[in-house]
């Protein structure tokens, strides 16, 4: 290994034993080669298989940077024309008054203001556009939104347009479990619980990935929808899913988002990306510890895997979250 990657792998092999995750993975691409690559661990803690290049890992609420690619799909398509349109147009099902001037811009940027009650009912929280709030409502309501308007579920769209022409077969929304999934730990003294979901529609946090085809996925967005020298996605169409989004006037230290994925322009409090990563780079990750980072300034694709729920920190979480993207930058200046 060469010795600039060790501080990484220190790193992630650091906060495994720290947050009782029973793996870890972490795979760099650079220049789009693969530079390094790291596997650690077992599939839970109670003496289950070895973590592998096969190992798949519950990505959490990373798979939201597949859904943003699909409504960035649903523009260029124009299924949806305009991002600013109300969302209240495509969902007459739902209470008009709360929904108030909520855009499709506010949703994929988690600037709605919205959530949802203990009994499913829609409340406000804030004015759209007046505030950032990291809620589940937005990806329901996203998901329902690009199943109907493309007449089938969003993971198939994915299937068709990107996954058989890259030759993923190792990232899926799983529904039964199998010996190449990665059980997630919720509590250490217990073993690892399974997480597949029950339905394949995209609204269940049940997307796993092997770590390889996650850098792909992160490389995707890199090479602006080439892969092996073919145009797979459009380029405009990553680039609506890269760009920032989120609407003007927000506290200067929230969060910028692009089609979900966090996206760096300068240093803010609030982001999860650290202040020595290059402007232009985006990051996305879960609750089980999936980090995608991209950094376009170096050429560099990051893929890091966890299996223990909840990202290692309690109420300091982002400052590790930011010392990881930072040591990853640092690597590379």
């Amino acid at each position: 290994m060469k010795a600039s990657y060790e501080k990484l792998v220190s790193w992630v092999e650091n906060i495994k034993e720290l947050n009782q995750s029973s793996a870890a993975s972490l795979l760099i691409l650079k220049d789009n080669k693969v530079v390094l690559e790291h596997y650690s661990g077992t599939h839970s803690n109670n003496n289950a298989s070895l973590i592998t290049e096969s190992s798949r890992f519950n990505v959490a609420s990373a798979r939201k940077s597949y859904l943003g690619l699909c409504v960035a799909y649903a523009i260029h398509d124009g299924k949806i024309n305009d991002i600013d349109n109300y969302a209240s147009r495509y969902f007459d099902d739902l209470n008009p008054e709360i929904l108030g001037e909520t855009t499709i811009r506010h949703l994929v940027t988690h600037t709605h203001g919205i959530d949802e009650n203990a009994n499913g009912e829609l409340i406000r929280e804030f004015k759209p556009g007046e505030s950032w709030a990291y809620r589940g409502i937005n990806i329901k309501l996203i998901t329902h939104l690009i199943n109907n308007l493309y007449g089938k579920p969003f993971t198939e769209l994915l299937r068709e347009k990107v996954f058989v022409p890259m030759g993923f077969h190792k990232t899926w929304w799983e529904t039964e479990d199998r010996d190449d999934l990665v059980s997630v730990i919720i509590d250490p003294e217990q073993g690892g619980e399974d997480t597949t979901g029950s339905t394949d529609n995209g609204m269940e946090s049940n997307l796993f990935v092997s770590t390889q085809e996650f850098a792909r996925w992160g490389s995707l967005f890199l090479n602006k929808g080439q892969f092996n020298n073919k145009q797979i996605v459009p380029k405009e169409v990553i680039e609506l899913a890269i760009e920032i989004h989120t609407p003007n006037g927000i506290d200067k230290e929230l969060p910028r988002n692009g089609f979900f994925w966090f996206v760096n322009d300068l240093p803010r409090e609030m982001s999860e990306l650290g202040d020595r990563v290059p402007a232009g780079s985006y990051q996305i990750l879960g609750v089980t510890g999936p980090t995608l980072l991209v950094i376009p300034k170096y050429d560099v694709v990051i893929a890091k895997m966890y299996n223990k729920r909840y990202n290692y920190g309690n109420e300091n979480y982002l400052y590790y979250l930011k010392e990881f993207s930072n040591i990853a930058a640092d690597t590379f200046q």
